[in-house]
């Protein structure tokens, strides 16, 4: 099922497509084993420059609430808890509390500017349905 998250910051556009970046484990970490394409990468990457720190990544997360059970958070952390999974892509590290990697295994990431639609979408093989306004899942 894919959700999309909206984004309400100005900016990028679609034209590097989706391309998959690998990312790479960080060294003392967990790692896990949601995908970032290289357009979301990108988008982050210009939010953390407009943010002007050096220190967040991106935490993705899974929490209870929504019309069908489970909803996504996406945000800037300059924390890494323990139990937290981490994985770098291309500069861009994104961490997932142990809680959220089973709900989290195989999702991609992307971003999407498009005259119908900016934000992130995460496309997740383990979300059984969401609901109509697409914000949640279960």
């Amino acid at each position: 099922m894919s959700t999309t998250t909206q984004d309400t910051a100005a900016g990028s556009t679609a034209e590097s497509a989706s391309a998959e970046i690998t990312g790479s484990a960080v060294d003392g970490f967990k790692t896990h084993q949601v995908e970032l394409s290289g357009t979301a990468a990108e988008k982050v990457s210009s939010l953390l420059q407009q943010e002007g720190r050096e220190d967040l990544r991106l935490r993705v997360a899974v929490q209870p609430g929504g019309c069908s059970g489970l909803i996504y958070q996406l945000y800037f952390d300059e924390r890494v808890l323990d139990g937290d999974a981490l994985r770098d892509f291309s500069g861009v590290e994104v961490v997932v509390d142990k809680m959220s990697v089973p709900y989290l295994e195989g999702a991609k990431i992307d971003f999407e500017d498009s005259i119908s639609k900016q934000g992130f979408t995460i496309d997740n093989p383990n979300a059984g349905g969401s609901c109509a306004c697409g914000d949640s899942f279960h």
